[in-house]
């Protein structure tokens, strides 16, 4: 999953040092506030400026990420006069940030000028987004060998990465609101895979309380809706499951003027005739 569209060119080769590993005990977090973490010690910046040009360079390790991507970013449409003195400036700051707090690992300087842009000299294997899309990898690939019990495992420790929303001390622009919206996708679709996983393995009774509270929360999510209605059929509350359908349908007729999706009506079906041949 790790992808930092419309952030970085193609990957560049790191000058100076190339055979020298990038800031040592030091790791990024994206899952969550953006975080730079040294030993367990926070020492993120706070400077809004600061902290969405650093997201962008954290999305994008070890790549160039381009300068007319860091103006679109902080300025959006309305670029002061002085752009790139004043992004020159935050670069400076930035750098001087890490290099004052002794988190550029021992290189001359982490971050790196390569026109037209800037490299951020860390490996992928240090951002938690790394590390949660190695796991939903892995746990979808277990999932479609019907692997059941080790895809629950890979899937919730995928999840488990997760702190909060997506760069939640961000004032993201309009570069990082997409990539933010993209993480929660992969979010909500790894859950998905994590719930079919656990409904495979047979915790369909455990999974009920789970699932009436995420419907709950998520009132129109129709994959959710069907994974409750399945669970709560499998566990011999049929009427249960139909009424959470009749629910849906509802809903969706009142609020989106719509009809459940196929998959879900063909679910209904079968739970109608499943009690009809009782």
């Amino acid at each position: 999953m790790y992808s930092a569209k419309n952030l970085s060119d193609d990957p560049v080769a790191v000058p100076d040092r190339p055979g020298e590993p990038a800031a040592n005990g030091v790791r990024f977090t994206v899952l969550g506030p953006l975080g730079i973490l040294r030993d367990g010690v926070d020492h993120t910046p706070t400077t809004p400026k600061l902290l969405q040009l650093l997201a962008l360079l954290v999305l994008s390790p070890g790549k160039m990420v381009h300068a007319d991507a860091i103006a679109q970013e902080l300025w959006a449409t309305k670029p002061p006069r002085t752009m790139r003195t004043t992004m020159h400036t935050y670069v400076y700051h930035l750098r001087r940030y890490l290099d004052q707090n002794r988190l550029d690992g021992g290189l001359d300087s982490v971050l790196v000028t390569k026109a037209p842009g800037y490299v951020f000299r860390i490996d992928p294997a240090q951002v938690d987004v790394f590390r949660f899309g190695q796991l939903q990898q892995e746990g979808q690939e277990l999932l479609r060998q019907d692997r059941h019990a080790a895809a629950v495992e890979r899937l919730r420790a995928a999840l488990n990465v997760w702190t909060g929303p997506p760069l939640a001390n961000v004032p993201c622009g309009p570069v990082l609101l997409p990539y933010t919206v993209e993480l929660l996708e992969q979010q909500r679709t790894t859950l998905h895979m994590l719930i079919e996983a656990e409904i495979a393995s047979g915790h369909h009774r455990e999974l009920i309380g789970e699932l009436r509270s995420l419907t709950v929360g998520n009132p129109l999510d129709e994959a959710l809706h069907g994974q409750l209605m399945r669970a709560l059929g499998r566990s011999g509350r049929r009427s249960d499951a139909m009424a959470v359908y009749r629910t849906l349908r509802q809903r969706l007729c009142d609020e989106l003027g719509v009809e459940p999706c196929d998959d879900l009506q063909l679910l209904h079906r079968d739970l109608i005739s499943e009690g009809d041949h009782r």
